[in-house]
């Protein structure tokens, strides 16, 4: 129906453009002595519009049917935007022109929001210019409109912002040509062609706009053809040469054979520390030491309040002298009294109880300085975060490390776990420098996964460091890569997607 009406809107104008050509016959008295003169003027006249309203009708047919040709000759849509906005002039005038697309793909522009493809008089339009931007709103402007026809636009019609720059970028009249085409009996439109010169467009130029459109529609439809899936996907399959080798391609990638890892974070720690703990329930009083400060043996490490020990001193050392007295005036007794030997052998036991008690208290006060019993570093935490606190008896203080004994602790996550095989590789990589790496190997795996500070559940695995290296520091944090065996690249780069989605189905 809607070709029917543009051919009908057609053949319309062309009539129209014959008869505003065809000059009118004269009319009216005309002198009677040169009458057969005038007939014979007449017949000149006549002759000529007879002529000429053919030639007109046959330029505007064969320049269309040209405009129809170079437009399905176009070999790209860039090629057929410079034909609709500077070849169009053959057939209608017009002072600029400009294509607008809603998808620009293969034309350098944004697409979604759409953007100028062509504009007159210039190879190319530069997305980031005033008149550019101003032209791509006024556009998608006219596009956002229901109307899906040729139509004349006014300042009127435009928001108030694009209306107040009309007169800096364009001529008075507009033409808008919308590039129809039909999708599931639906008029729907993908760009736009927009003319501007001073003068009004008539009802002519309307109807030969109209049918160029449809022809710059079905020619950019042409080289952007809908395709159905099932056509695609055959397409896909089919054999090539250059299908076959990056199948293989793909295929060798796929099997490469690549080193299995996991990273997991890490911590130099002392190999057979020597644990120093509290010898007795006590609150500590001084440190002697500073962290990680050397140490050699007998070094006094830290003490602790001896208040309560010496009142425990005291009252023992009062409670002997009570009893070697009491001890003393029974023997004195037993010596003229018989019944007071009995009373000496019970005094005899109480002194030696409270002697005992005497030399406790005693060894006690000697236990209150900590002393080192063998050469290291002192490993341990903020000297402000012991003193003053209440320690228990056996409760950890300090660790006594040997600097040349050291090794790595890892806390690998339970969700990265690997099979790791004792004396797998491991690399640290410290936190403190971004060039040095230490290599050591897997010595020990817990067979248990425990939670961390971090409440993270991980799995403890230490690896002992390379002799043919130099040592880290104690403390070194780090990250730590263990490797495991060789798997095809395509298992290491599915295997958390692929375990995922086994405990997620159940398979």
């Amino acid at each position: 129906m809607t070709n029917t009406t543009n051919m009908t809107n057609l053949a319309t104008a062309i009539n129209t453009q014959r008869d505003i050509s065809s000059p009118k016959p004269a009319t009216g008295s005309q002198n009677s002595g040169s009458q057969n003169s005038g007939s014979q003027n007449m017949g000149l006249q006549s002759s000529a519009p007879q002529s000429t309203a053919p030639q007109d009708s046959s330029r505007i047919l064969i320049t269309l049917l040209q405009l129809g040709r170079r437009a399905r000759a176009a070999q790209s849509a860039a090629e057929l935007g410079f034909v609709a906005v500077n070849e169009t002039l053959q057939l209608i005038s017009y002072r600029q022109a400009a294509l607008w697309l809603t998808t620009t793909a293969g034309l350098g522009l944004d697409a979604g929001l759409g953007g100028i493809a062509v504009v007159s008089g210039t190879p190319q339009a530069d997305p980031n210019s005033p008149y550019i931007q101003w032209l791509s709103q006024l556009a998608r402007s006219l596009h956002k409109t229901d109307d899906k026809t040729v139509r004349i636009v006014n300042q009127a019609d435009l928001p108030e912002q694009l209306a107040s720059d009309w007169h800096n970028w364009l001529p008075e009249h507009l033409l808008w040509l919308p590039l129809v085409y039909q999708q599931n009996n639906e008029a729907s439109s993908n760009g736009g062609l927009l003319f501007a010169r001073p003068e009004p467009w008539t009802e002519t130029e309307l109807a030969l706009a109209s049918e160029l459109g449809q022809v710059y529609q079905h020619a950019l439809q042409a080289l952007n053809p809908r395709r159905h899936w099932q056509f695609n996907l055959r397409e896909w399959f089919k054999p090539t040469r250059t299908k076959a080798w990056a199948s293989g391609i793909v295929l060798a990638v796929c099997l490469f054979p690549v080193r299995l890892s996991v990273l997991a974070p890490a911590e130099v720690i002392p190999r057979e520390p020597f644990l120093v703990r509290a010898p007795l329930d006590g609150v500590i009083e001084n440190f002697y030491v500073r962290p990680n400060q050397p140490v050699t043996p007998e070094t006094p490490l830290f003490s602790l309040d001896i208040t309560a020990l010496q009142s425990q001193h005291a009252v023992a050392q009062q409670a002997y002298d009570t009893a070697q007295e009491e001890f003393r005036q029974a023997a004195q007794l037993a010596v003229t009294d018989d019944k007071s030997k009995l009373e000496m052998a019970l005094r005899r036991g109480a002194l030696a109880e409270k002697s005992v008690e005497l030399d406790y208290s005693a060894e006690q006060l000697g236990r209150v300085q900590v002393k080192a019993e063998r050469a290291g570093v002192a490993v341990f935490g903020d000297i402000n975060d012991w003193q003053g606190k209440a320690v228990m008896l056996g409760e950890k203080i300090i660790l006594l490390a040997d600097p040349e004994k050291v090794e790595i602790s890892i806390d690998l996550p339970a969700t990265d776990i690997i099979a790791l095989p004792l004396g797998a590789e491991v690399k640290l990589y410290p936190n403190a420098s971004a060039i040095s790496s230490y290599s050591a190997k897997v010595t020990n795996i817990a067979y248990r996964a425990e939670t961390t500070a971090a409440g993270v559940l991980a799995y403890r695995i230490k690896a002992e460091l390379s002799p043919a290296q130099d040592l880290p520091r104690l403390g070194l944090m780090g990250t730590a890569k263990i490797s495991g065996g060789y798997v095809p690249f395509s298992y290491y780069l599915l295997r958390k997607p692929l375990t995922a989605a086994r405990q997620w189905l159940g398979w």
